[in-house]
């Protein structure tokens, strides 16, 4: 095989994974944007509250989706190894984990919902939109859970789509939901807040829908089987352990970087809170071919290895960081183009809108230095079996720096929103010359099948 073709095999084999998992994220920011783009029309602490007590499903997500990822680098080269049976029992491991994290964030939820958005903010309105919101969302947590975990193991042996229809029925459901629930269409209540909870709930549980039908009827690569939940493997439980529990805590460090940022913010004012809403908004929206090439890069990268192309595996890893570079220009296009829209689309007071304008222009350099990092470590690194040093990254850079001193000029020298937001967002800048080091010294290409 020529080089130039077994290039084309490979941006298409890219192509393939890519396109699907873009069309997803962008799903997921259309979902998150719904409930951001109707509250806002309702008011901007209804829009707080909900914003700050979506935060729990955020930190729950970012559990799964470490717990997920860390699966997936045993998936992933199970999968090029071809060895469908210990796939099993890591996806048995996957699904029994998340339903007791999905259930335990319910229950907390449920029994304490005043005091978590006590930790965001403490204005007292905005706690009380916040509650009536995680009330009736939690509910989903668990249904969200089984579903995340499903549709992430599908993805480490290449099977893309399923998730792309997933998101994009719950996308249309969440709309409708939103649209009779918060504003009262037709003979239904209006029920602000409340309605956009309601809207999520009556998502997750047409994903959850759509699954159960895809595994029984169409799944024919590994459709799960209850069966699964009861394998075991001592070795392979150690490894899931071993590679799972960095990723964990790595994505449970991030999200609770991230809620910290939320919540530092919730303590400067509302007005902070309803700009970052929008803000964050437009990130996602701005990265979501980045996410697309990072999970796309794990999955390749990890199916090389499994099937010990090792020269192959460092390839992928060089065209996969210049796709990186590219994908984060891109995304700073996109918040540049984006800001003038935005900062006029949305009911606003003229604090907010001034904090939106600054926001979006960190925003720009932000996601360039976010698609390479996570490029890296996501998709290099996890792909390659290396799960330890994304913790050991954000725990000292993100927390160590960032946050740390975002917080000291927040609440002990009073600096401005502007400012503090400067500081809370330097991590991926910071972080760049670090994970290229890293990737320079080839230690994440590990084989971990046996």
């Amino acid at each position: 095989m020529t080089e130039q073709t077994e290039k084309k095999q490979f941006y298409r084999a890219v192509l393939t994974l890519l396109i699907p998992m873009a069309l997803q994220n962008l799903i997921n920011v259309g979902i998150s944007s719904v409930d951001v783009i109707m509250l806002g029309r309702v008011g901007e602490k209804v829009l707080s509250g909900a914003s700050l007590g979506s935060q729990v499903q955020f930190i729950m997500s970012l559990i799964l989706f470490g717990l997920t990822s860390g699966a997936s680098v045993l998936i992933a080269q199970y999968w090029g190894k071809g060895d469908k049976d210990s796939i099993a029992a890591v996806f048995g491991m996957a699904m029994k984990t998340a339903a007791l994290v999905g259930i335990f964030f319910a229950v907390i939820t449920e029994c304490m919902p005043k005091r978590i958005m006590m930790i965001f903010t403490d204005d007292a309105e905005v706690i009380l939109q916040g509650v009536r919101y995680l009330r009736i969302v939690a509910l989903s947590y668990t249904v969200s859970a089984i579903t995340m975990v499903y549709l992430n193991t599908m993805r480490g042996m290449e099977r893309v789509a399923i998730a792309t229809v997933t998101y994009l029925i719950s996308m249309i459901t969440n709309i409708v939901g939103n649209s009779f629930f918060i504003f009262g269409l037709g003979s239904f209540p209006k029920m602000g807040v409340a309605g956009a909870a309601i809207g999520t709930l009556l998502a997750r549980i047409a994903e959850l829908v759509v699954v159960i039908f895809y595994n029984w009827k169409k799944n024919e690569v590994l459709a799960f089987r209850f069966s699964f939940l009861f394998r075991r493997d001592s070795l392979l439980f150690r490894d899931f352990v071993k590679y799972s529990i960095p990723v964990i805590f790595n994505e449970l460090m991030w999200g609770a970087g991230v809620s910290t940022i939320a919540a530092i913010l919730g303590h400067m004012g509302s007005s902070a809170v309803a700009a970052n809403s929008v803000a964050q908004v437009v990130r996602q929206l701005a990265t979501v071919v980045a996410f697309g090439v990072s999970s796309t890069t794990a999955i390749l990268i990890g199916k090389a290895i499994g099937e010990g192309k090792l020269e192959t595996a460092k390839e992928y890893g060089k065209r996969f960081r210049k796709l990186s570079i590219i994908t984060g220009i891109a995304g700073a296009v996109v918040v540049l183009l984006a800001r003038p829209i935005v900062m006029t689309a949305f009911t606003l007071s003229e604090e907010s809108r001034y904090y939106l304008g600054v926001m979006m222009l960190v925003m720009s350099y932000f996601v360039i230095g976010q698609s390479y990092n996570t490029t890296l470590v996501v998709g290099i690194f996890r792909g390659g079996g290396d799960t330890l040093f994304g913790l050991i990254l954000d725990v000292s850079i993100m927390w160590g720096i960032s946050i740390a001193f975002g917080a000291v000029g927040a609440f002990f020298l009073d600096f401005s929103v502007p400012l503090v937001y400067i500081i809370l967002l330097s991590d991926e800048v910071i972080k760049i010359p670090i994970t290229t080091w890293r990737y320079r010294t080839y230690r994440w290409l590990q084989n971990v099948t046996r």
